[in-house]
């Protein structure tokens, strides 16, 4: 048995068949939901009609949040090396005395 799955999803207005794996098919649905919620608020919100203008304000969007975490993390995991050297370098002056 495959782990493929082909579905169709419509993205402003257009059906896109793809083809996925198995376990990325709730993923893939929620993204074109987000996609689609993100871009009525757009349209309606800024009174944007043509769609390639408001699925750039989308890509933008979503890319901006990832690149915010994508720094978040970074910081977080810096954080946590520094926290860890400094539980390192003190067990190391128990173990030498």
């Amino acid at each position: 048995m495959s782990d493929k799955l082909k579905i169709k999803v419509t993205i402003a207005d257009r059906v896109y068949p793809l083809t996925i794996k198995t376990s990325e098919e709730e993923g893939v649905r929620k993204a074109v939901k987000k996609i689609g919620d993100l871009s009525k608020k757009f349209a309606q919100s800024y009174a944007v009609q043509d769609k390639q203008d408001v699925l750039a304000m989308c890509a933008l969007q979503f890319a901006s949040q990832l690149e915010v975490k994508n720094i978040f993390d970074k910081a977080v995991v810096e954080n946590v090396e520094d926290k860890l050297d400094e539980i390192n370098g003190i067990l190391d002056s128990y173990l030498d005395e």
